[in-house]
């Protein structure tokens, strides 16, 4: 058990603002609203710099201060501070000055931004005692808990529902994971979990640890504010399954701001859902401040959550910063997948599809001017949902090994079609 707290405080209900103690506990007593973690910030300005930030290796943990590990971190040291890239053909298709691309596709271990809150979350639950892990997932989840609790020598429990990506369940059977599917969606996995939580004395990364598990996100932020020469960039564009990535980003960039060590200004964060599982977005471009619970039904199995749990607080950030939200359906996403790909050779999961189709969308309509500057948050890699582009993505020219059979291929490629 933990000797002292780090940089934390305690955790506070988001709703009435009560205070509990660092514990494996996710909900307040009073009101049933999420906790978070709060930071002792004056101590944190006073030690955490630009300067001692780049001296540190280039991790996640480079910005270990704002996140909630009382004892340094133990599992995932490597994860984190993956490229951002600038798109400047991709940029030019879609009709706008500038294009970033935040690329947590080649995350360390498993290829999705998952492994920064697992990191963060299994670290923590180490700290309190825990030798079992579990998560409700979509996929990345259950694979990042697979592999970081593997290679820590802790046992895992990964929920799923029964009709993922392939790719996916493997991803996490091979680590050796107790891997549970569940003949439901994402919603009722999650329901149990949280039954399964009250009874079992384990660490659930996105239940009982979830107040720590969520603080992972936003090294997302932090690293993309450092490499764009600590600025916050004018527009992010981020996917919403739960809503979580997204109000995380911006509280690491308002945590940068207070912090000094970026200066202020006025941004935006938008939102992108699939068409398919829209809650949150089509609230958004109704002007509401809740949102209507939906069952899921399109490709990108990692967004497919009818009632995301942070919503509310994702459509009170996209209104905060002037934000706004679209979705884009499963042949969209597909066509942006493919132009991600055919522009900057990035291949991106279904949620990369929805993040880049709802950016094109935003700046058709101009909720983001052309002259302005965007970052896009690619969260996953393709190679885990190859079943969503297989078919569409044409086949290979096959011809025996002959020199004449080539050489009349291309020149059947160079002649002109005729009208």
């Amino acid at each position: 058990m933990e000797k002292h707290s780090g940089y934390m405080q305690a955790l506070r209900c988001r709703e009435c603002g009560r205070e509990y103690p660092l514990t494996a506990t996710h909900v307040c007593e009073f009101d049933f609203g999420p906790l978070e973690v709060v930071y002792d910030y004056n101590r944190i300005k006073k030690s955490l710099t630009r300067e001692v930030i780049q001296s540190r290796p280039k991790s996640m943990w480079r910005y270990r201060e704002l996140l909630p590990v009382a004892n340094g971190p133990t599992i995932g040291l490597e994860v984190g501070f993956t490229p951002l890239i600038k798109a400047d053909r991709l940029a030019k298709r879609l009709g706008v000055r500038e294009v970033w691309i935040k690329n947590d596709a080649v995350n360390y271990p498993t290829l999705s931004f998952k492994d920064r809150v697992v990191s963060v979350a299994l670290s923590r639950a180490r700290e309190l005692g825990f030798d079992t892990v579990a998560c409700a997932s979509t996929g990345n989840l259950a694979n990042s808990v697979a592999a970081n609790a593997a290679a820590a020598g802790l046992k895992a429990y990964v929920f799923i529902p029964t009709d993922l990506e392939s790719g996916k369940i493997i991803n996490s059977l091979i680590y050796g994971a107790n891997v549970i599917g569940i003949k439901g969606h994402y919603d009722e996995v999650n329901r149990l979990c949280a039954e399964i939580a009250g009874k079992f004395d384990w660490a659930f990364v996105n239940v009982n640890m979830r107040p720590y598990y969520a603080e992972g996100s936003k090294s997302m932020g932090y690293e993309i504010v450092e490499q764009l020469n600590w600025k916050v960039p004018k527009h992010t564009v981020v996917c919403m399954a739960s809503g979580s990535l997204l109000t995380k980003i911006h509280k690491s960039y308002q945590e940068f701001i207070q912090l000094g060590l970026a200066p202020g200004t006025d941004y935006k964060i938008h939102g992108a859902q699939a068409t398919g599982c829209s809650p949150i977005s089509t609230a958004q471009k109704a002007g509401l401040d809740f949102f209507k619970p939906v069952k899921p039904d399109t490709i990108a199995k990692s967004l497919a959550i009818g009632t995301p749990a942070d919503g509310f607080y994702a459509l009170k950030v996209m209104k905060d910063t002037g934000g706004a939200a679209e979705d884009v359906s499963d042949d969209e996403l597909r066509e942006s997948i493919r132009l991600l790909a055919e522009t900057e050779g990035i291949f991106a999961e279904t949620a990369g599809g929805v993040t880049v189709g709802v950016a094109r969308k935003l700046i058709a309509s101009g909720a983001i001017p052309e002259e302005d500057s965007l970052v896009l948050c690619i969260t996953g890699n393709g190679l885990k949902t190859l079943d969503a582009v297989s078919g569409h993505v044409g086949q290979p020219r096959e011809i025996r090994p002959s020199l004449r059979e080539f050489e009349a291929l291309v020149a059947a490629e160079a002649r002109p079609i005729k009208a």
